[in-house]
């Protein structure tokens, strides 16, 4: 079934599937000594994809999504004593609305259940917060107007900043959480402000990077660690990796001060402890339970890293360039549809600009027959869609048209699909953009 719904995820390819059977048969005859060895060889793995290898200091911690990748930065930013002893306020998290990031967001960085079922404990409260875990504030700076617009990113860079020099001016610690990029392909707040507060407050801003959507190079990555940012990955989004594959990356500075940061025992619901570096202090409150199912989703997510990176980068930002400008020509033409803004991604490095990562590969669209579908009949599309002919992005919320929340579809690329349209057992170009806009004619038809 196609599928080019890669900002949502992506389902396990025949050849992923076998890389990760093949390691399951590896760990059969003696799965408690092997999980351990096996960890650090995908971190190690995923640290020479993500250009950090040469690093050796940055520290690779595993988890089960995102989502709780933002949870462990959150609760090891807040314990790590940031800024002066003096102050007892907590820390301030500024971030986004979690329309644009995840549904369970807000609730993991104040350390609550953000579902009913946590990843190394079964069964919990939702909402609840874990025991022991550090308090937290959240500040939300809005990256659409109630009309879906995007805030100008002047205007909105102009917000985060005041926030933040207000909160940094009365001496308290801030994680500011940057996403690069949101579901509908949004740098919020900009890179270049991120680094402006980071310099201007080095001893109380942490900056994380949600980049959870990994559409980014190598080279990006480095940049971003080289400046002293947590990065936090997936292998799920543009990778097309299996979902539930979360990683964070730990600058060498920020790595060492975590490592004799403990972590309440109650975080032991979202980790194991060979998802962490060896020597960490934070193991001592995790489970030494063998995790096997996100070794082998990493190990998936790995597989499909390798294929897109033997290809030749060039050619890649080749195809996506064609990719991009063959859909939004679509989505323009095409009266059915209100294609959502654009934007290329400007990360302020001049080495960079020309990467594949400075092309869109998220393209949002509303869609319209006499008047804007709302939310719930544009999931309706989604689903009948889903069902008949193949995978887009689901619908996010998207502000609202003459009083009703609409929501936007995304088709998407992704690595997967740039195997097939380079790799000389693939598809070809011309066939994969072909099957996009085919994609969207049976949108078309379904409303």
């Amino acid at each position: 079934m196609p599928s080019y719904g890669s900002c949502t995820a992506s389902t396990i390819s025949p050849k992923s599937f076998a890389v990760a059977q093949a390691l399951l048969l590896r760990l059969e005859s003696d799965a408690s000594g092997c999980v351990e060895k096996e960890f650090d060889r995908v971190r190690g793995e995923f640290s020479e994809l993500c250009g950090i290898a040469s690093s050796p200091e940055t520290a690779v911690v595993f988890a089960a999504s995102g989502t709780d990748i933002h949870l462990i930065a959150a609760q090891m930013t807040a314990s790590a004593g940031m800024g002066s002893t003096q102050n007892t306020r907590p820390l301030l998290i500024v971030t986004t609305e979690a329309t644009e990031t995840g549904a369970g967001v807000p609730s993991a960085l104040a350390a609550r259940h953000y579902s009913e079922n946590a990843a190394m404990a079964g069964p919990v409260c939702l909402d609840e917060f874990l025991q022991e875990t550090r308090a937290v504030e959240i500040a939300v700076v809005p990256s659409r107007d109630a009309g879906g617009i995007p805030v100008p990113a002047q205007d909105l860079d102009a917000k985060v900043e005041a926030l933040v020099d207000r909160t940094a001016a009365r001496g308290q610690s801030v994680m500011l959480v940057a996403l690069d990029l949101s579901k509908t392909g949004l740098l919020a707040p900009s890179p270049a402000c991120a680094l402006r507060l980071k310099r201007r407050h080095p001893d109380l801003v942490n900056v994380l990077v949600d980049a959870c959507q990994f559409r980014l190079t190598p080279s990006s990555i480095r940049s971003y660690v080289d400046q002293d940012f947590l990065v936090a990955l997936t292998g799920s989004k543009f990778v097309t990796g299996p979902a539930f594959s979360g990683a964070l990356l730990a600058p060498p500075n920020l790595a060492r001060r975590w490592r004799e940061r403990p972590l309440p025992k109650s975080m032991s619901a979202y980790c194991a402890r060979a998802d962490w570096p060896q020597g960490w202090a934070a193991r001592k409150a995790m489970k030494h339970a063998a995790n096997i199912g996100l070794l082998l989703l990493w190990e998936a997510a790995l597989s499909e890293l390798k294929s897109f990176f033997a290809l030749d980068q060039s050619a890649v930002a080749n195809f996506l360039g064609e990719f991009a400008s063959a859909v939004q020509k679509k989505l323009t033409d095409d009266s059915s549809f209100e294609p959502l803004d654009v934007f290329k991604p400007v990360r302020g490095s001049a080495a960079l600009k020309n990467a594949w990562d400075s092309i869109p590969t998220i393209f949002p669209f509303l869609l319209r027959r006499r008047r804007y579908l709302d939310i719930e009949e544009t999931k309706g599309v989604y689903k009948n869609l889903l069902a008949r002919y193949g995978q887009i992005g689901q619908p996010a919320i998207c502000g609202q048209r003459k009083g009703n929340p609409v929501g936007a579809l995304r088709l998407c690329s992704s690595m997967r699909l740039a195997v097939d349209a380079l790799s000389p057992s693939g598809r070809g170009s011309s066939f994969v953009i072909a099957e996009a806009l085919g994609l969207l004619d049976k949108v078309s038809t379904l409303f």
